[in-house]
This record gives C-alpha cells, sequence and structure tokens, in this order.
C-alpha cells in the first residue's frame, strides 16, 4: 500500500524529521523509564517487584497491540492511525507523570504501550513509501538512528530530569514532543489509499486474553508462591487455554490475524524464536541494572544513566558494521560473534560487587550493546528473505511482537527469580551466624564499623539483606547469561542468501 504522494510544496525532509521525531518520542520513552524504576518505586509504595508491572504492562500492550496494526492502517490510513497512536501516547504520557498510586500508572502504561505499538512499524513503512527504491538504504539508516537515540541518549536525559526535577518529568517531556510530531504529521503527511477490511476480533481477544493471563501469572508468581496459590494457578490455566483457542482459530479460521503459513519458513521461525530469547535477554538486564548501580552501588539517577549509555553507542556502532559488511561476510557468523559477545558481557557482569568501578560497567555495557546490534542487525537480514512478498507484512509485525513478549517474559522472570534469590540468599547468610561465631565474642575485632548491642544485631540484619540482594542480582546475570546461549545452535541452522542459491 502506497501513501499518497505528498502536496507539491511539501518536501521529503518534512515527513522524513516529522516521522523521526514520532519514533525517537517513542525509542527515549522505552528506554528513560527504567533508570527512574528505583524513584518511582518509592513514591508509588511498591517493592521491587510491584514497580516492574510498570514495565511489563507497558511491553505487553506494545506486543498485544502489534498484531492489529495491518488492519487499523488499511480500514482508516496510515497517516490518521499515525495521528491517533502519537496523540494517545502523549496523553497516555501525561497521565503516568500524574499518576498517584501503582495501579493508575500500570493503567496508564498499559495504554501507552498500546498507542505506541504502531509508531515504529507505521514510520518505517511511511518512509518506505516516501522515497523511491533506490534511496531506501539511505531512508533505513535515517530511521535507524532515531530508533537508536533511545538507548544512547534516553538513560541520560532519563537520569537528568529525575535528578534534577522528578521521575514524573521522565514522562511529561512527551507532551511538547509529542505535539510537534503531531503537528508535523498533519501539515506534511499526505493520506494512504483506505480499504475496507474484516477484523478478526475472536483472534483478537482470544490472543490479548492469553498474553494478559501469562503476564499476570509471571508478575505474581514469585509473590503468591506460584503453583501453591489458587489465583496463580488460575491465570496459568486461563493463559494455557486463551493460547490453545488462539492457535486453534488461526488454524481454521480463513479471516484470522495472522497467517500459520509464515512459521513454515525455516529462517523466519529461526530468527522469531532467537528475538523472544535475546528480548528476553536484553530488556530483563536493562532493569536489573539501574536498580543494581542505584541501591546497591548507590549512585545517582543520572549517573547511572550515562554508565548504561555506552551500551546503545555499541549497539550503534556494530548495526552500521554489520550493514557494511552485508554479502561480504556469512550473516551466521556476525549473528554468533554477537551472541557471544552479549552472553560474555552478561557473564562478566555477574561477578560486579558493591565497588565495582565505572569502567567495569561501561566496558561490559559496549559489549553487550556490540554484540546486540551485531544480533539484531543480521537477524532482520535473514528473518525475511526467504519469505513470500504477501506474507512480508504479518511477518514483520510478528518479528517485533516475538521481541516485545521475550522483554516483557524476561522482565518478569528476572525480577522475580531476583525476590526469590535475594530471600534464599538472605536465609543461607544467617545461617551461617550462630551463639559460636567469633563476632558474638569479639564484635570489635571481626566488625569494628558495628555498634554493640541491639542497634548492632538491627545493623547486621541490614547488612546480611544487602549482602543477600547482591548474590541474588549476579544469580540474574549468570542465569540470563545461561538463557543467551540457548540461542546460539538456532544460528547453525539458518539459510544464508548463498546457501540458497546453492539449493
Amino acid at each position: 500500500m502506497k501513501d499518497a504522494a505528498p502536496r507539491p510544496h511539501v518536501s521529503r525532509a518534512g515527513i522524513t524529521a516529522s516521522v523521526m521525531l514520532a519514533t525517537t518520542i517513542y525509542a527515549l520513552d522505552s528506554t528513560m523509564a527504567n533508570v527512574a524504576l528505583p524513584h518511582m518505586q518509592g513514591s508509588l509504595n511498591a517493592t521491587r517487584d510491584q514497580v516492574s508491572w510498570t514495565v511489563t504492562s507497558f511491553v505487553a500492550a506494545m506486543a498485544i497491540m502489534t498484531l492489529p496494526i495491518g488492519f487499523l492502517a488499511q480500514r482508516f490510513g496510515r497517516r490518521r492511525v499515525f495521528l491517533g497512536c502519537i496523540c494517545g501516547f502523549t496523553i497516555s504520557s501525561m497521565a503516568c507523570g500524574a499518576a498517584g498510586s501503582l495501579p493508575e500508572m500500570v493503567v496508564f502504561r498499559v495504554l501507552q504501550g498500546a498507542c505506541g505499538a504502531a509508531m515504529v512499524p507505521l514510520s518505517q513503512a511511511i518512509l518506505l513509501d516516501t522515497y523511491p527504491p533506490e534511496r531506501h538504504a539511505s531512508a533505513m539508516s535515517i530511521w535507524g538512528v532515531g530508533v537508536m537515540v533511545g538507548p544512547v541518549l534516553g538513560p541520560i536525559i532519563g537520569g537528568w530530569l529525575t535528578d534534577s526535577y522528578s521521575w514524573r518529568w521522565v514522562f511529561y517531556i512527551n507532551l511538547p514532543l509529542g505535539a510537534l510530531a503531531f503537528l508535523g504529521i498533519m501539515v506534511f503527511l499526505g493520506e494512504s489509499p483506505k480499504k475496507p477490511a474484516r477484523f478478526d476480533w475472536f483472534g483478537f481477544v482470544a490472543f490479548a486474553i492469553a498474553v494478559g493471563a501469562l503476564q499476570l501469572f509471571l508478575d505474581r508468581g514469585e509473590r503468591n508462591g506460584w503453583f501453591e496459590s489458587e489465583e496463580t494457578v488460575v491465570e496459568a490455566s486461563i493463559a494455557a487455554a486463551a493460547f490453545y483457542v488462539f492457535i486453534v482459530h488461526l488454524a481454521t479460521s480463513e479471516n484470522s490475524l495472522v497467517s500459520l503459513k509464515v512459521f513454515k519458513d525455516l529462517n523466519f521461525t529461526l530468527c522469531t524464536t532467537l528475538m523472544l530469547v535475546v528480548g528476553m535477554v536484553f530488556l530483563g538486564s536493562m532493569v536489573l541494572l539501574p536498580l543494581f548501580l542505584q541501591q546497591l552501588r548507590g549512585m545517582t539517577v543520572l549517573d547511572t544513566g550515562i554508565l548504561l549509555a555506552p551500551r546503545g553507542v555499541g549497539m550503534m556502532v556494530t548495526m552500521i558494521i554489520a550493514g557494511r559488511m552485508s554479502g561480504r561476510i556469512d550473516a551466521r557468523i556476525l549473528m554468533s560473534l554477537g551472541m557471544i559477545m552479549a552472553m560474555v558481557s552478561m557473564w562478566e557482569t555477574s561477578g560486579f560487587d558493591m565497588n565495582v568501578d565505572d569502567w567495569s560497567v561501561t566496558w561490559t555495557g559496549l559489549l553487550q550493546g556490540g554484540g546486540l546490534g551485531f544480533v539484531f542487525a543480521s537477524s532482520s537480514a535473514l528473518a525475511f528473505i526467504t519469505l513470500p512478498g504477501q506474507l512480508r507484512l504479518q511477518a514483520t509485525g510478528l518479528y517485533s511482537l516475538f521481541r516485545n513478549f521475550g522483554g516483557s517474559i524476561g522482565i518478569a522472570i528476572s525480577v522475580g527469580m531476583l525476590e526469590h534469590f535475594a530471600a534464599v540468599n538472605r536465609g543461607e547468610l544467617g545461617e551461617r551466624l550462630t551463639a559460636f561465631s567469633t563476632w558474638f565474642h569479639d564484635p570489635g575485632a571481626s566488625m569494628p564499623w558495628l555498634p554493640s548491642g541491639v542497634a548492632g544485631i538491627a545493623m547486621l540484619d541490614l547488612e546480611l539483606a544487602r549482602q543477600g540482594l547482591m548474590i541474588a542480582f549476579l544469580n540474574n546475570f549468570q542465569l540470563m547469561a545461561v538463557i543467551g546461549f540457548i540461542g546460539l545452535p538456532l544460528i547453525a541452522l539458518l539459510r544464508t542468501p548463498t546457501s540458497i542459491r546453492r539449493a
């Protein structure tokens, strides 16, 4: 579907600037909120696992709303849908900033994620239709810069706003940016042809229920004791039943949201599975690191953002390198190298302590970002290479959905396991202190910083909790590294353009 030709006096530059501003707002907001999580936790009176719901609800809503993007653009036109998404995203951002409780924040983040789901795929499609085929590479380079602004500048801007003003400004900043993007799209972008189409409401509702129930199961499982809780059992049962109904519906309906034919393509199936794994590791670690640096390392939000920015820089550099090496080096080699780099970085992170220096955080972030850049760029090139043209529109949406869905699962698992490991480690450390321990006989010699009496026992208990949490973070980083290595065998099964020609 082609967008209507721009009016003669409207330049491509205007369309590009407006579309890129909208993409940049989304990319920034996806990362700015992460560094402000500890401050949001205190303000909203939430625990560590509860404040993570503000991230998982955003990502899960985005995953759910990825499926109907094609229908909405076809039925109402890209321009109208884009304007509606920008408007909804901006208003829900303001509501997030004004939220007075955790339930309010979660509801508004769901709305924000739902509105933001279409912004990236629509911006990509609009730029491809705005530029002639010979300039598509340049258009996608510009688009890539806008998307990468988030991982690079998002943590820094989010840290500065939180330290200088309040975490609420992480969301309020979207108002002027969203207004400019809305006006730009309204003035510069022409409408695309609209085409009547039927929407698969049954399939969409089944999918939404499945994802929502699974997310609740993962978010609340650790707190409720997993299958020891009746609530958790019900959520797991609903998720399993809804997913079963959704798959059966896809296989039997003639007007389903997604055609199962896309999964008959080996490359696409392997790459989407890989994105599920990468999404779990990448977004899971992006939530854990700010919590670690601020709660245990004692860093400010701005300093945390500065230390996390090199990850985005590494990703941007290797994505450019991967693009230039395309056709010269087997993409599977770059993907394997990228996965190894990212997982080695995660394993090195599992060796951190409370006194870790800034350089260690910086170089591991660069290494992980660089590895993920190779994976993202090469996977995008191979995922759609053997797909028939008529299936690519659905496939691009599913590709993003798997990455986002993996991210929501990864965040829920990592935060839930953090609480579990912290409690277990705290108990194990406490068991090592007995009436025969040196501290009880001569506390001044073994721990001179510890006061005597009840105050000393209370401080020792707090220190045990800190050390238990520290070890829990390391346990989680090790778990993320192991999960990441699962993706390596998938890469060997991919087909490259050379192997396809030989077949």
